[in-house]
């Protein structure tokens, strides 16, 4: 497995339409173009290919939380590839765990606060729940604590 420096500067050099900035997470920026880690990261080579295969991808935005998961699923597979290519093992494990983080970020997003039924997602930031007839807005929530709020009921 290629060392972290080495890597950084093969992905640097490979992908020069993408700026790479040192952060607190992982994270693909489309409108700058810019690919954010976190160099205390022990998953930093695998991670940093999951960003870029975010920007090869072209994912830039999602208008249903659904679509968010299938492009994290496009993003792993892309990741798989490219981690031939760099001859870095990815581990299913891996791929599989922060699946979960979003799978389960979805469910708590589409769980009824009232009743805790699944409800529809209605736009981005909006569900209904057809057990209860309860409305609720949600914040992204991807990087912070998951937050519904009752809104008025549908006519």
């Amino acid at each position: 497995m290629p060392s972290t420096t080495s890597i950084l500067l093969d992905l640097k050099n490979k992908y020069t339409r993408l700026n790479f900035v040192p952060g607190e997470s992982f994270a693909w920026s489309s409108s700058d173009n810019i690919v954010f880690y976190d160099e205390k990261s022990p998953d930093l080579q695998i991670l940093l290919l999951h960003e870029i295969s975010h920007a090869l991808l072209g994912h830039d935005k999602y208008d249903r939380d659904i679509e968010l998961i299938a492009m994290e699923r496009e993003a792993w597979n892309k990741t798989t590839e490219l981690a031939q290519y760099f001859n870095i093992e990815v581990l299913d494990s891996l791929i599989q765990s922060a699946m979960d983080s979003y799978r389960d970020w979805l469910h708590s997003r589409s769980s009824c606060p009232k009743c805790q039924a699944i409800g529809l997602q209605t736009d981005i930031s909006n569900y209904h729940c057809p057990a209860c007839n309860n409305n609720w807005s949600v914040n992204e929530a991807r990087t912070c604590a998951l937050r519904r709020y009752k809104t008025k009921k549908r006519t």
